[in-house]
């Protein structure tokens, strides 16, 4: 089995970890980074706490609109499944790295497996709806980590070569929650007590390209009764100093640099509650049992708010203030992602598929007499 992944931001690459430990082990992975998340916090520090192996190829596409972004990965990852010729092409998550491998694969006689389909904001406004969907569509494998996500491809008409598998998330916040507690000393570092802080992020456009969004969302944060702590992505600061909120935003949060993942872990397992507006914090926060207010309007999460552990408050200051105030007990605690093991089914149907496949094409054609 030889099997290309393709990965190029933060959530994927610790996606990958999980899976390319397995598929190491039965078979052959090449994984290509497209350099989506360029910057060395954001990229290679990933490769090195989770223990996942070098790329075997760096794109290094870097920002630019989506549409150019999606293009330049399109043009550069044709010809690196040209030579490396795999069986399976596996993409994971909702990015345009994602988009650009499900077009490159559906163009080739190779099967494109999914992981994390089924996902659904109902918000064709945001690019990762749109490459959700689509994705999904050109899959011949959609791993999907909840029973919601099976309805929602369902309701699509996509039902052939969909696997309930759980979360891949799961495995690999269990890991790493325990190595956390092990090796970070980042609250420490930053002068924090456990459970008597607020940790935020903030990277969508949607918010971070909007001057009124992002000064609702750091004044709400600022009426926080418990200090935030702020790892702000680095096209975060580039909008507060552009639009003229970075005094505002350092006087009353403690900004620090973006932070490695087993870092991010310690802190989003530490902290009181978080406010974010990253759909894979919104579920971090709900694996380490930490209160979640999304900076959003909707979310493809929607077991988390279901069960009580998320409350969307959007770009709001006011509903940002009361969430952050607020004292609500979870209605219930349930496990609609899995037992930790997605990993290892994922691994799995990929190897029943790709020998099935084999099967088929040795046999001798059917006489005509």
């Amino acid at each position: 089995m030889r099997v290309c992944s393709v990965v190029g931001a933060r959530p994927q690459f610790v996606k990958a970890a999980v899976v390319s430990r397995k598929l190491r082990d039965v078979g052959e992975e090449i994984l290509v980074h497209t350099g989506q998340h360029y910057d060395e916090e954001l990229s290679d520090v990933f490769f090195d706490e989770l223990d996942i192996p070098e790329p075997e190829y760096n794109l290094g596409v870097e920002s630019d609109t989506h549409g150019r972004q999606t293009a330049a990965m399109i043009a550069e990852l044709e010809p690196v499944v040209e030579a490396e010729d795999p069986d399976a092409l596996l993409l994971y998550g909702d990015t345009n790295s994602t988009l650009a491998g499900a077009i490159v694969g559906s163009k080739r006689d190779l099967l494109v497996a999914h992981v994390e389909a089924g996902l659904r904001s109902e918000n064709r406004s945001m690019p990762e709806e749109i490459n959700r969907i689509l994705t999904d569509h050109a899959a011949d494998y959609c791993f999907a980590p909840s029973e919601e996500a099976v309805a929602n491809l369902a309701a699509e008409g996509v039902t052939d070569g969909v696997y309930l598998t759980g979360d891949v998330m799961y495995d690999a916040i269990l890991d790493a929650r325990e190595r956390s507690r092990r090796q970070s000393t980042i609250v420490e570092d930053v002068g924090l007590e456990e459970g008597a802080f607020v940790l935020a992020t903030v990277h969508r456009a949607s918010n971070t390209d909007d001057r009124a969004n992002l000064a609702a969302i750091v004044d709400g944060l600022a009426a926080s009764p418990r200090p935030v702590v702020f790892p702000a992505h680095p096209r975060t600061v580039a909008s507060l100093r552009e639009y003229g909120l970075w005094k505002r935003a350092t006087e009353q949060l403690e900004v620090i640099e973006p932070q490695g993942y087993l870092d991010f872990v310690r802190l989003l397992d530490a902290a009181e509650r978080v406010a974010t507006d990253s759909g894979g914090v919104q579920k971090e926060a709900f694996f380490l049992g930490t209160r979640c207010l999304t900076l959003r309007e909707e979310t493809e999460w929607v077991e988390t708010v279901e069960c009580g552990w998320n409350r969307l408050v959007g770009p709001d200051e006011r509903a940002i203030r009361e969430g952050l105030h607020a004292d609500w007990e979870p209605a219930s605690n349930p496990h609609p992602y899995g037992d930790g093991t997605a990993g290892e089914r994922i691994v799995g149907l990929l190897e029943e598929q790709l020998a099935a496949d084999a099967s088929v094409q040795t046999l001798e054609p059917a006489s005509l007499d």
